[in-house]
């Protein structure tokens, strides 16, 4: 198993291989989490003060916020697994 690792902005990186889903948080449920995150310190802040536009949701239970639109943040994932097939 090789550690693939995906750009989430501002020279941050996430590790492919333990994200779960990507995304918007806009929904009350998304905040929810967001919240209960921050309040059980599993949230990992990446905006750089920017807004939010990506919830990254990992399987060890952290939450990363990211500026970066989650249609970007899953393309990178989707081109990263490409790339080692070949």
């Amino acid at each position: 198993m090789s550690l693939k690792l995906i750009n989430i902005g501002f020279g941050n990186v996430v590790s492919a291989n333990r994200i779960i889903s990507i995304v918007s948080p806009e929904s009350a449920p998304i905040k929810r989490i967001i919240s209960v995150a921050r309040d059980n310190n599993k949230l990992v802040d990446a905006t750089y003060g920017r807004r939010t536009r990506a919830v990254i949701v990992a399987d060890s239970g952290h939450v990363i916020l990211s500026a970066v639109q989650p249609e970007t943040v899953g393309q990178r994932v989707l081109s990263t697994e490409e790339i080692n097939e070949e």
